[in-house]
């Protein structure tokens, strides 16, 4: 699961990312979405959930939180691009909003 994402495997794995709002960013190594919610509170509960499971997977996102809305960024840094924790985590956030 450390691999970068071949071609192939990318369209299968991000394709369905994509219809739920995830882009790409950064010549395709960035995965990036802004999650909107009610409030403050509803955000940063999110954030709380969501850092169970990148704890739990030990795969971080680079995120940010500016009351109502979380923008994450991920990318596997150590391998210098986009690899299927990526994916793993951009779904796992999207079944948690």
């Amino acid at each position: 699961m450390n691999d970068t994402l071949d071609p192939i495997v990318r369209d299968t794995l991000l394709g369905p990312l994509f219809e739920t709002g995830w882009s790409l960013e950064e010549d395709g190594d960035v995965l990036a979405k802004t999650f909107t919610f009610q409030d403050f509170t509803e955000a940063f509960g999110f954030m709380a959930r969501a850092a169970l499971w990148a704890e739990k997977w030990d795969h971080h996102p680079d995120w940010s939180n500016s009351y109502s809305r979380v923008t994450v960024r991920l990318t596997t840094h150590d391998m210098g691009g986009l690899t299927a924790a990526d994916a793993k985590l951009a779904r796992k956030m999207d079944q948690i909003c």
